[in-house]
């Protein structure tokens, strides 16, 4: 199982990175903003990440960062 960290305040809430997950397992947050205003992605089923690291790849602001 891979371990995703999520630097949420750098997070501009483009979305790239749930588009591109082959699992669906990122999301916006309905209620959770950043100090900037945007929506918070989170990781909904951790255990299921198989660390593709494709959202990290696609995110522009290197928010994510994929540990094996």
């Amino acid at each position: 199982m891979a371990k995703i960290i999520i630097n949420s305040e750098k997070c501009k809430a483009c979305g790239l990175c749930c588009q591109v997950c082959p699992k669906n397992i990122i999301k916006f947050e309905d209620e959770k903003v950043n100090s900037k205003g945007f929506k918070v992605i989170s990781i909904i089923e951790p255990k299921e990440c198989i660390g593709c690291a494709q959202c990290a790849i696609i995110c522009p602001d290197c928010v994510i960062e994929v540990l094996s």
